[in-house]
């Protein structure tokens, strides 16, 4: 990037009064040069982008910094200021800004290669020409744009705004026509230090962890060891046993949550089967079923989730080479250690990405507490649950309870455990160091 600065720099220094122009007035080198199209395109970019910036641009870039500063009274009918809407007309400011920034820039390169082009005495080239060679040379890019652009406005721009509420107060009382402030890392802090919300944060961040890891390490190690079982030649009707995994893994989730839900209710069979055996019914979900509730959503889940790595390590299994392990039992090796030796890294190797997607899954998985266990308020948490997640415990504070600013700060610390526990794992993988190992 640095040496990409100092030849645009050294590139500015050596232009001529030409290329100066363009970098008063967008395409004016262009045009000097006879390149009527291009040029006018920049000048149309440049004349829009100043309009916008002159008419209301300006001031959704103010007010993305002061958030507002007129207050609204229904009473009297003052219509305020809505902070949060000027918050996200001032991200789309910035967006316009940057798109000007590049647009100027590729202006004054083009502009610079015109001058390099007259003075070596080769023609300027026609517009139809460049745009020819483009769809040639970099077809991928026309290709892309419209993709690109779906994923800027409705992925991308959400993030942003969602990651910039984490630092403003809006929430609880403060909400429009209430004006709304940054705070800065106050939210953060508030995370780590209040008594409100410390506590739970720590409580449920702790068992989210847990929760992820042993979910992934579950779904994984019976995913791959039903697909090792169906391998077998002694198991016989291995297309009759592969279905049932499957038609768990086709009913949609949510149907199987709250199927799970009414067994283990007091009005549920398994209730139904304890009563008449003499038994008293158990509150498997109870407020006061704690680690009952936790075990049943570890079940619940790896009955969702085994069958998609059940289908995997079926595939990637069946590309074994499997002299290694007629080598391996005449050296006189266990199964186990075949297993150990062979088997898991061959299978950790191709299947890590999908691992460690398996384990932010996990870590996000709203649904399995959210139909099994929701609405339930467990005291020693403040608006949570003994068996929520980060992402329960979110949604309760900013849908349920208005806290949208607590709400976003736990989705960054989210983001940032997810993010950076990957990338950890991925860059330490044989996945990633020895990616011609299994080739």
């Amino acid at each position: 990037m640095r040496e990409k600065w100092k030849s645009f720099a050294k590139n500015v220094r050596n232009s001529n009064g030409r290329v100066r122009l363009s970098a008063v007035i967008m395409g004016g080198g262009q045009l000097l040069y006879g390149r009527w199209v291009k040029g006018l395109l920049y000048l149309l970019a440049e004349i829009i982008i100043l309009c916008y910036f002159i008419t209301r641009g300006g001031k959704e870039l103010a007010g993305f910094f002061t958030l507002g500063t007129r207050q609204g009274d229904a009473w009297l009918g003052i219509q305020g200021d809505d902070s949060v809407v000027m918050l996200l007309m001032g991200i789309f400011a910035w967006i316009v800004l940057l798109v000007f920034i590049g647009l100027y820039v590729s202006n004054l390169k083009d502009a610079y290669k015109s001058q390099k082009l007259a003075m070596a005495g080769k023609p300027q080239p026609r517009f139809l020409e460049e745009l020819a060679e483009f769809a040639d040379k970099k077809f991928y890019v026309m290709v892309l744009a419209l993709p690109v652009l779906g994923v800027c406005v409705f992925n991308i721009l959400p993030i942003v705004f969602m990651i910039l509420i984490a630092f403003t107060n809006y929430g609880g009382k403060i909400v429009p026509p209430a004006l709304v402030d940054w705070v800065g890392i106050d939210n953060f802090k508030k995370l780590i230090t209040l008594s409100q919300f410390a506590p739970t944060f720590f409580k449920i961040l702790a068992w989210n962890l847990l929760w992820a890891a042993a979910s992934t390490a579950i779904n994984y190690f019976a995913g791959l060891g039903l697909a090792l079982l169906l391998n077998k030649d002694c198991v016989k009707g291995k297309a009759v046993w592969r279905v049932f995994p499957i038609l768990a893994y086709a009913i949609p989730g949510f149907i199987t949550l709250v199927a799970f839900k009414f067994m283990f209710s007091y009005g549920g069979p398994i209730n139904q089967m304890i009563t008449a055996s003499g038994g008293t019914a158990v509150g498997f979900l109870d407020l006061d079923a704690k680690w009952t509730a936790r075990l049943i959503g570890l079940l619940v889940n790896c009955w969702i989730s085994v069958p998609s790595i059940m289908l995997l390590a079926t595939g990637h299994l069946s590309n074994q080479d499997m002299t290694l392990y007629e080598a391996a039992r005449l050296d006189g090796a266990t199964r186990f250690q075949q297993f150990r030796k062979l088997t898991l890294p061959f299978m950790l190797f191709v299947t890590t990405p999908v691992l460690l997607g398996q384990f932010i899954g996990n870590f996000n998985n709203f649904g399995i507490f959210y139909f099994l266990r929701g609405g339930l308020y467990v005291d020693g948490y403040f608006l949570a649950s003994d068996t929520d997640l980060l992402i329960n415990w979110l949604y309760n504070l900013s849908i349920d309870n208005n806290y949208y600013c607590i709400g976003a700060a736990i989705s960054l610390v989210i983001f940032l455990i997810t993010s950076t526990l990957s990338l950890i794992v991925y860059m330490r993988s044989s996945s990633y160091r020895e990616e011609d190992s299994f080739q």
